[in-house]
């Protein structure tokens, strides 16, 4: 929170001081900037926990944990406890957010599965935390050891995760000359100041006195009730009491269009109720709201019970810590793995930096980089749906992309290793055969996922210019917002994901076809997998439609439904078609779909390559 406050005081001293640049452009630049100041606080908190470690690590009984297995397991048990105590009032609550959605009536049948469904997801989501929680203690374990705290700038200096460090610093780096071009940057920092605040008091609940009219003619006397909210943060009001009260935003001599009245009646079931819409007008004419009017029309004092639903006045922000705690992620990730499994970790390095070193990966980034920014300007003559044509057809050409170049690196680093007997010297050092093919598969899968980090940047960068260009070539007088671009390029994130679990899919299958046949056999029978995998939903779709379907063909679709990965559950060109955002459960579940199917495919490649004969 300190460094969130000391970059709100330097936005605030910058507010005046920005670039004249045109609305267009930094409406298109103010989401760009959100993402990158996300990258400059996953560095700052990376930095923290640099220091942290080097701290915990003088304490000998902390920094020596990693000789003694018991403590060792002590430790993490008891960080792990700790953490995933602190967590569950969260997941208790996202849980009952879920079980109250799963409960609805489908086709006009009873409840009773969706209960069913919604105490699965309960279930599902603490033991996510939960594991969530345990691979968090190891890692605050392993930080805290000295040999892994010594080695972090070793670590961070070597191999691929140079490449993410550089990546992360060139985005960081744009927040804060961002700071120049954003208007009031300042006011969105400030939002992440309150965000805690509002967490903890999400819904406030007050009740107010109001006593009754000393006349029974004519009208109550107007009384005042004291809050304390800003008009942005507020998404709903709701008025309940148990007499006749009239509420009023303003005083009710004045007759103001922006204001409004609300009526609470005790007869009616309903309370009276002010909720926010996009397009809508905001009936408070303060920026923070500190009065309320009311009257009451009953004959007895009135309770009047105010409840307020509150949220962040640019929920868009809340990308900042979800893009932090990523880049987190990835250098714990790696300093876990490099910790936990050296000779697993040294091959990976080794085929991650030969792999990003090569023409054909540079070329590759190249030319498809190049090809993002190039699909702006090209007219896709859908009567207004090109930024859905840009989306669908650029997650098409990262996924492919992304594919040719893990099958290459499986072909080049596996196939060709034992074929020129490179794989023989190798394992006549102390690595044996599952750290061979287990690192060069985390290998691949960390050289792809640089190359997606980057077009994923690139996609990213050009889908929230897309709205702009296309408002340039219609008759729109006014520039869309850059809520609009924010909500454009936020969107197209689980698509990105989804197209990196899918290509780990086919680096896993690549990997073991490559421990028995060459590089041409390689791309052959996996681009036929790939093909077979997004047609294979299709086969199995049509025995239900089509009567009179032959048995051959209908044991042909469920074989290959039961072998071959179904690929089509990381397409979501029908959310994109229908505008619609891809639930986060959606991703974690394809998350788990695509670590399994991999496990088993890792097996296949250790079962095949045990007994290769590599003389």
């Amino acid at each position: 929170m300190t460094s969130f406050a000391l970059l709100a005081d330097l936005a605030g001293a910058l507010d005046g001081i920005q670039i004249q640049l045109p609305e267009t452009i930094v409406n298109w630049l103010t989401p760009v900037w959100i993402l990158s100041l996300g990258f400059l606080v996953g560095l700052l908190a990376c930095l923290a926990l640099w220091g942290l470690a080097n701290l915990l690590c003088r304490i000998p009984v902390l920094g020596t944990l990693e000789n003694n297995p018991l403590a060792w397991r002590i430790a993490v048990a008891v960080i792990g406890l700790a953490l995933f105590g602190a967590t569950v009032p969260t997941v208790m609550s996202w849980s009952a957010s879920i079980g109250a959605q799963a409960q609805v009536q489908v086709q006009g049948q009873p409840n009773a599965q969706p209960a069913a469904d919604s105490l699965l997801d309960q279930g599902v989501v603490v033991l996510a935390c939960a594991a969530a929680c345990w691979l968090g203690a190891i890692g605050v374990v392993t930080l805290m050891s000295r040999k892994t705290a010594l080695e972090i700038p070793l670590a961070v200096r070597e191999g691929v995760l140079q490449y993410f460090f550089i990546t992360a610093v060139v985005m960081a780096s744009f927040s804060v000359l961002g700071l120049f071009v954003v208007r009031r940057p300042s006011k969105l920092i400030d939002v992440l100041l309150r965000y805690p605040q509002l967490v903890a008091e999400s819904n406030p609940t007050k009740t107010f006195k109001i006593k009754a009219s000393e006349s029974d003619f004519g009208e109550p006397k107007p009384e005042t009730i004291n809050v304390d909210f800003r008009k942005d943060e507020i998404q709903k009001l709701t008025f309940k009491s148990d007499q006749l009260v009239k509420i009023r935003t303003e005083p009710f001599e004045k007759t103001s269009v922006m204001a409004a009245m609300f009526t609470a009646d005790p007869n009616k079931e309903e309370p009276a109720v002010w909720e926010r819409t996009p397009n809508g007008i905001v009936p408070f004419l303060e920026d923070r709201v500190t009065r309320l009017y009311v009257k009451n029309y009953g004959n007895k004092d009135a309770t009047v019970t105010l409840t307020a639903n509150l949220g962040l006045a640019h929920a868009e922000m809340l990308l900042v810590p979800y893009t932090a705690v990523f880049v987190v992620a990835i250098f714990v990730l790696y300093l876990l793995l490099r910790a936990a499994m050296p000779k697993l970790a040294s091959v990976a390095l080794s085929t991650a930096k030969s792999d990003i070193v090569q023409p054909i990966y540079v070329i590759l980034l190249a030319l498809t980089a190049f090809a993002l920014v190039l699909s702006v300007y090209i007219p896709y003559y859908t009567l207004g749906e090109d930024i859905r044509m840009l989306k669908n057809a650029s997650l098409e050409l990262v996924l492919v992309i992304s594919i040719i170049q893990a099958v290459w690196a499986a072909s080049s680093s596996v196939s060709d290793e034992i074929e020129g007997r490179t794989a023989l010297t190798v394992l006549s050092k102390p690595v044996s055969r599952r750290d061979f093919i287990l690192g060069k598969f985390v290998g691949i899968a960390w050289s792809v996922g640089w190359m997606c980090l980057v077009l994923g940047l690139v996609l990213l960068v050009t889908v929230a210019y897309k709205p702009l260009y296309d408002a340039r070539e219609g008759s729109s007088a006014d520039p869309p917002g850059w809520q609009i671009c924010f909500r454009e390029m936020v969107e197209t994130v689980p698509g990105l994901s989804l197209a990196y679990l899918e290509t780990l899919v086919i680096a896993a299958l690549s990997v073991a076809i490559s421990t028995r046949l060459p590089m041409l056999a390689n791309f052959i029978i996996t681009f036929s997998i790939y093909t077979l995998g997004h047609l294979t939903p299709l086969l199995v779709q049509s025995q239900t439609v089509a009567d009179n379907v032959p048995a051959p063909v209908i044991f042909l679709a469920q074989m290959l439904a039961t072998v071959l990965p179904v690929l089509d559950h990381f397409n979501i060109q029908a959310n994109i078609a229908a505008g619609k955002q891809v639930p986060i459960d959606y991703v974690g579940w394809a998350f788990v779909y695509c670590a399994l199917y991999s496990a088993v495919a890792m097996l296949i490649a250790l079962t095949a390559f045990e007994d290769r004969d590599l003389a």
